[in-house]
């Protein structure tokens, strides 16, 4: 029985508490800049301190003075919520002015724009799809799809022409695409 260890011979220690009152008086304000210079945004920097400062009191517990002092176990929750605001600023999409909207592209392609295209297409007749398709989307010449075809370069070129006008009529809501010659 002399190698048993006796847990209750040691005791607990008992980590620094936290006050979160306290804590905030002393640190907020460089809590506060940090976080401002970081987002580059003073309301987006006020909700992350106060979001550091909930995190904090939640852990109080875990808190350790002899590991790190307040001011460093703060700090680290803060750079945590920081990241986490900029991760998510990131995933949401920039809202703009018309001005700024006019000059950017879309990075994506609208999907619904995608789908009038197709639709469109779908109402032309086959002829007048088959040169849309050939020439615009697959990159064929005139002269190849007459080719393969045995129909003239003129007729192709009438064809896609009425298509193309159809189409931008569609697309624009001003005509029926509904193209049959």
């Amino acid at each position: 029985m002399g190698d048993e260890v006796d847990d209750r011979a040691e005791p607990a220690r008992r980590p620094r508490s936290f006050d979160a009152s306290r804590a905030f008086d002393a640190h907020g304000s460089a809590l506060l800049g940090f976080a401002v210079n970081a987002l580059r945004d003073r309301p987006l920097a006020e909700d992350c301190v106060q979001e550091t400062f909930l995190r904090a009191w939640r852990s109080r517990d875990r808190f350790d003075g002899d590991r790190a002092s307040e001011r460093t176990w703060l700090f680290a929750i803060a750079r945590n919520v920081i990241t986490d605001a900029l991760r998510a600023r990131a995933r949401m999409p920039r809202i703009g002015g018309d001005d700024e909207l006019d000059s950017r592209s879309a990075a994506v392609p609208d999907p619904l724009e995608r789908m009038q295209i197709v639709e469109g297409l779908a109402r032309l007749s086959e002829p007048h799809r088959e040169v849309i398709l050939a020439v615009h989307i697959h990159g064929r010449t005139y002269q190849e799809l007459s080719d393969a075809t045995g129909v003239p370069v003129a007729t192709w070129r009438t064809r896609a022409y009425h298509a193309l006008r159809a189409m931008r009529g569609y697309l624009e809501g001003s005509e029926d695409p509904d193209v049959h010659s």
